[in-house]
């Protein structure tokens, strides 16, 4: 494949935003540009919060988890966390990027690996903040965690802590309609980073990532990412990321017009998708983005 392949794709858009969410199920960054992966887009679920058993928690457990703000420091190789509202805690924790401590065997849905723990300072502040006992583990890399090849055209993909595919993509006219039909009912209208993201497309029509085979992207060398399995939706996007309140009505709002057969009937919102082609490139924001449509 070339990057002709580019200039053959059935639709076309840019890509409007990026995210990622450096800890699972915590609070997500935006950024304008990040390095694609083989496991995703750099730093995201990189690192992971577990119960006392070694078993990861999220919001559907702790929605103050939401709350939990990273920001990536690189020039200074630190991570730095902060949770608002809480005057007796430490304002920030600065944890080094490159550094961990001890091996230890954690459980990440039915995925069992070994992780970094990232030392007492963290389990304290993150204890403290989600008032329970809880510790930080970064991923090895050593480790190996595939998606599901039923979902990925044969790809062996591997990921940190996602729940089980390297990216999540969505379009901005998802959100939109969602919106729309969350203002008819009278409610208010929501943030999509809800729906935590990687990639959000403009220019894309309403959910048309549900009939897209491959996204190729304008880059240095041809960037491929195929979208596979329907992203099937929990809870976690009624949590409102600015207060961590529960908003059964997205939910519900969903609920009525996202039934999607493909998953018998589950709510789906987004596509897990792999990096098909292009590990190392840089995406940003902006950057053109032609998507290769399924014909079933």
């Amino acid at each position: 494949m070339t990057p002709s392949c580019f200039d053959h794709t059935d639709v076309r858009g840019t890509i409007g935003a990026l995210w990622i969410f450096p800890i699972k199920s915590c609070a997500g960054i935006s950024v304008t540009s990040a390095t694609l992966l083989p496991t995703g887009l750099e730093w995201d679920r990189a690192w992971m919060v577990v119960d006392e058993q070694g078993v990861f928690l999220t919001q559907r457990e702790i929605a103050q988890m939401a709350l939990i703000q990273p920001r990536m420091d690189l020039q200074a190789g630190s991570m730095h966390l902060s949770f608002p509202g809480q005057s007796d805690l430490i304002v920030t924790l600065a944890l080094p990027l490159m550094e961990v401590a001890t091996q230890t065997r954690v459980q990440v849905w039915k995925s069992q690996v070994l992780a970094w723990d990232m030392g007492d300072d963290a389990a304290q502040w993150l204890s403290q903040a989600l008032d329970r006992t809880c510790r930080l583990v970064r991923f090895d890399p050593a480790q190996q965690r595939l998606s599901n090849t039923k979902w990925t055209g044969g790809i062996q993909a591997p990921n940190q802590f996602s729940d089980g595919y390297p990216l999540l993509v969505t379009t901005h006219a998802a959100f939109e309609g969602l919106n729309s039909r969350l203002q008819a009912k009278g409610h208010a209208r929501i943030d999509g980073v809800r729906f935590r993201a990687n990639i959000v497309l403009d220019g894309f029509a309403e959910h048309e990532e549900d009939f897209i085979d491959t996204l190729w992207l304008h880059s240095a060398e041809p960037v491929a990412i195929r979208l596979g399995k329907p992203c099937v939706r929990c809870p976690i996007p009624n949590i409102d990321p600015r207060t961590a309140l529960y908003s059964p009505e997205v939910g519900e709002s969903i609920f009525q017009y996202r039934q999607d057969s493909r998953m018998n009937g589950a709510i789906t919102f987004g596509m897990n998708a792999v990096v098909a082609q292009g590990a190392g490139q840089v995406l940003s924001v902006g950057q053109s983005v032609g998507g290769m449509l399924k014909f079933d």
